[in-house]
């Protein structure tokens, strides 16, 4: 019984986790439609630096989740 209910526990956890991962995919995604509210017109190179720091993440996030990269097995 004790293994169900920490496997419950789990479970519930896991679900919470993918929404909280889910709420921010989501964000990124507007945020990516609206150009990271980047102006075309007043663009520097900061926000190139930015956006590559945004990708670097993501990198490492991808890296991980599908073992590529340094994570490859």
């Amino acid at each position: 019984m004790a293994t169900t209910r920490n496997n419950s526990e789990a479970v519930a956890a896991f679900i919470h986790k993918k929404g909280e991962i889910d709420a921010m995919l989501g964000r990124i995604e507007k945020l990516s439609a609206d150009h990271f509210h980047a102006d075309p017109d007043s663009m520097t190179w900061g926000e190139v630096g930015t956006l590559s720091h945004y990708a670097d993440l993501m990198k490492r996030i991808t890296d991980a989740a599908f073992r590529e990269g340094e994570f490859a097995d």
